[in-house]
């Protein structure tokens, strides 16, 4: 199986992304050796979590694989270790064709948002155009934060002494948007400009599940809006939340005869998992424009923000004040 490395400067951590074809009809069998192999990983040293992405309807039956180790060493003894060999070769008739892989080393993994997606792809850079690769990948990087649903991108470069290709990896809000972004005539056209400073380029799509309200795949604290911004958010979720189910469930736990600590915690139960599942998912897509670091960069943007979210609190406070007295 061959295996491609890449390094962000100066940063911890080291990730490995692998996908692999399993055959028909061996699907079950490939998850019980998945999970087997997930268990002996967990006995080296630096091991951090592995995740197990399942095909997208209407794609090959390609599953892709995340281990992630603290430091690159780590996860070099694990990728090498006899241990891992055997388990490939008890698992060689599971598979169609050989796997495919890129470890990512250094930046930190980005924390999971609903429905979010990752694309990898990795280029093989013609000799003496590194620097000229990097630039263009500067000037798509402009034309991704122009793009519905971009949410971020890491680019690593080459391991000395490994491999020779970059990776790059990037997350759209949903499968949708990656898709137009990867079909757009002006990703086509930048391809046929960026030609001429790599041979090759695979790409590789990971859906994702949603973890957490604030990250938007940055890596890092420049992803996470300003704590003041997060507040007033998720103010602007939670106090709808909180009236409606005050109005609503609230009274019915009050003709139950339920106590008053108890209805407190299953009120809380069911705020916090409307905020989680369905409001803040919405409100960060809503409010990107001024919650992404990365977007927010003029004043205005931020106070212009701002008035949008106390306005919308006026306007839930009129009409639960017209309606509830």
């Amino acid at each position: 199986m061959g295996v491609t490395a890449s390094r962000v400067p100066g940063g911890d951590g080291a990730t490995v992304v692998t996908s692999q074809k399993v055959r028909e009809g061996r699907v079950d069998a490939y998850k019980r050796w998945q999970e087997k192999t997930n268990h002996v990983a967990e006995g080296f040293d630096g091991f951090e979590g592995a995740e197990l992405y399942p095909p997208d309807s209407g794609e090959e039956n390609e599953w892709v694989v995340v281990f992630r180790f603290s430091r690159v060493d780590q996860l070099t003894t694990w990728l090498d270790s006899g241990a891992r060999r055997r388990l490939l070769d008890e698992a060689q008739l599971l598979f169609d064709g050989a796997p495919t892989q890129e470890v990512l080393a250094g930046g930190a993994p980005a924390p999971q948002e609903q429905q979010a997606v990752t694309a990898v792809i990795s280029h093989s850079v013609r000799p003496g155009k590194e620097r000229d690769f990097m630039g263009w990948q500067d000037k798509v990087l402009k034309a991704q934060e122009k793009h519905p649903g971009f949410m971020g991108t890491e680019l690593f470069e080459p391991v000395e002494g490994i491999q020779d290709k970059w990776v790059v990896a990037f997350r759209y809000d949903t499968r949708g948007n990656l898709d137009e972004w990867l079909a757009s005539a002006e990703r086509v056209k930048l391809l046929d400009e960026g030609r001429q400073y790599f041979s090759s380029y695979e790409v590789r799509k990971i859906g994702s599940a949603f973890s957490g309200w604030f990250r938007f795949g940055e890596g890092d604290e420049e992803g996470i809006p300003s704590n003041w911004k997060q507040a007033m958010s998720v103010v602007l979720a939670l106090y709808p939340t909180v009236m409606v189910l005050n109005l609503t469930v609230g009274k019915e736990f009050d003709d139950w005869g339920i106590p008053g600590y108890l209805g407190l915690f299953i009120s809380n139960v069911l705020s916090v998992s409307i905020l989680t599942w369905v409001l803040m998912p919405l409100v960060n897509r809503a409010l990107a424009f001024w919650l992404l670091p990365d977007r927010a960069r003029s004043a205005r943007t931020h106070v212009g923000g701002a008035l949008v979210v106390m306005l919308c609190w006026a306007v839930f406070i009129l009409v639960f004040g017209l309606t509830t007295d």
